[in-house]
């Protein structure tokens, strides 16, 4: 919470792809709404900001508290792919997604947006929510959009394959024993 937003974030990552969203931001409650169901999250994602100046601050801070809700909800990390990859295509969009839970947040973003809004959203805030949502879930988020004309196919083929690469990532692997790293951590 802060004197620009309150943002609530519960999240499952071993869910149904059910939730509850309701953040100010409409492009955001849709984006979301595709994240928890193409990752099958359970998920309450709520958020009240100052919308009325415009959609930054809120759209930050639901990705700065959804990275640590997520990081939260990977407990120990044992057992787990740690790698995830997914292409998605969205009409005439290609998005590639590849994380690793690795906490080293990084954040590799190449993608440029035909138009600087969807609606009222400005597009240039998926850049700030992914790079927060990167850093809070300390993790190395690439995306790579290969092509597309249409702004909101493209964004919209980001949050799937952002979702579907957290989905594989967080993959039980019964091979691994502990966390996989040479390390020996994950933390």
């Amino acid at each position: 919470m802060t004197n620009e937003t309150k943002v609530l974030v519960e999240i499952d990552l071993d869910g149904e792809g059910k939730a509850v969203i309701d953040t100010g931001v409409p492009f955001m409650d849709h984006m979301l709404d595709l994240f928890t169901k193409h990752g099958l999250f359970n998920a309450t994602i709520k958020a009240i900001g100052d919308t009325h100046i415009d959609d930054h601050h809120t759209t930050e801070d639901i990705g700065i508290v959804l990275g640590q809700a997520v990081k939260e909800a990977l407990g120990d990390k044992k057992s787990i792919k740690r790698y995830g990859n997914a292409f998605v295509p969205m009409d005439d969009a290609l998005a590639q997604v590849v994380i690793d839970i690795s906490n080293r947040p990084h954040l590799e973003f190449r993608a440029q947006f035909p138009t600087q809004k969807v609606g009222n959203f400005d597009t240039e805030l998926v850049h700030e929510f992914l790079w927060k949502f990167a850093l809070e879930a300390r993790m190395n988020v690439h995306v790579i959009v290969h092509y597309g004309m249409n702004t909101h196919h493209i964004i919209e083929a980001i949050f799937k394959a952002l979702a579907r690469a957290i989905d594989d990532a967080i993959t039980i692997d019964e091979r691994v024993k502990g966390v996989p790293s040479t390390k020996g951590l994950l933390t």
